[in-house]
């Protein structure tokens, strides 16, 4: 990747059309209000930030993306799930908490395909860094599970797209989700190109993500799990995130950087028991843009965050801070 200039670049920001399509009912966590509450509140702010923010459209997928990570079984399921959905006009679970309606597969597809469009207008330097509300989520999503309102792995598909499409080799995933990303650990633990890193509530859905989770194979010393007491303050988990990822960047000579940004962990989530506000958030961001090489690549994906408005506020927090903007 070129070394130079981004600061005069625009940040990118997606939501794919589709993504609010995805029905879980109102009555779920992670229902539609969810991107209406993102995009209320970027949305006031995008002119205040003049033009340093853009909102961009995103591109298209196919089935040879999704592939790089999920059995074909896996999707076929999904898919057929979906046409159930559709001919009988309701919703249909695959587990207790994953649900799918009539537009879940176009939603889950779209949110990828803008994940990746994401990835390939900061690799290609149309944009400096960029932010996705991806949904529904994609971090619980193992190569052939659906699980934890997650389908397919959106950061997952991203990185395959990206050592399959570009000269990136080395992929660090940050994941500060307030749950462990069982799917992304799981898919990539073996794998010696992709570092895994989360600092996630402990214990808590889904119960993996101990310390003692460190890979295998040519994946060892690749995973980094940072597990948090509920009640945590935030002045301790910014300091164990600044630490760690201080660590791993010094271990792991990364060429690309994918957030799994979970605003679960803010004050107040229904789902969570951690209490970071905004300006937590936006130094969250902040240090990996300061700490990480000025060649590598950043993008942001959406994952939980299950009060709409504090979700919405966060949102602003992250992309005030791709955009160096208090």
């Amino acid at each position: 990747m070129s070394s130079s200039d981004k600061s005069i670049l625009p940040v990118g920001f997606l939501i794919h059309p589709h993504a609010s399509l995805h029905d879980t009912g109102w009555g779920h966590p992670e229902h539609q209000g969810r991107l209406r509450a993102i995009a209320s509140s970027v949305g006031k702010d995008l002119l205040a930030l003049d033009g340093k923010v853009i909102q961009v459209e995103p591109g298209e997928i196919e089935e040879k993306d999704l592939l790089r990570v999920h059995t074909r079984e896996h999707l076929e399921h999904l898919e057929e799930a979906v046409r159930l959905a559709t001919a009988e006009s309701r919703l249909v679970s695959i587990d207790s908490d994953t649900i799918v309606s009539p537009h879940s597969w176009e939603a889950a597809c779209g949110s990828s395909a803008a994940l990746v469009t994401a990835a390939k207008m900061v690799y290609e330097e149309e944009l400096s860094t960029a932010f996705v509300a991806t949904r529904p989520p994609g971090h619980h999503a193992t190569a052939d599970q659906a699980m934890g309102f997650c389908l397919i792995n959106h950061v997952a598909i991203a990185t395959r797209w990206l050592q399959e499409n570009s000269d990136v080799n080395r992929v660090l995933i940050i994941d500060w989700d307030v749950h462990h990303g069982n799917g992304t650990q799981d898919i990539f633990y073996g794998d010696g190109s992709v570092y895994y890193f989360s600092l996630h509530q402990w214990p808590h859905f889904p119960g993996s993500g101990a310390v003692g989770e460190v890979g295998e194979g040519a994946g060892i010393g690749l995973t980094r799990n940072i597990p948090v007491r509920a009640g945590t303050s935030p002045a301790e988990y910014r300091n164990l995130f600044a630490h760690n990822l201080e660590q791993v960047l010094k271990s792991f000579e990364a060429d690309f950087i994918l957030i799994s940004a979970g605003f679960d962990v803010m004050e107040g989530d229904p789902l969570g028991g951690l209490c970071l506000e905004p300006e937590y958030l936006h130094f969250l961001t902040t240090k990996v843009m300061h700490t990480a090489s000025k060649q590598c690549g950043i993008v942001v994906a959406l994952e939980g965050g299950y009060h709409p408005e504090r979700t919405g506020l966060g949102v602003k927090a992250v992309l005030r801070a791709l955009a160096e903007v208090e």
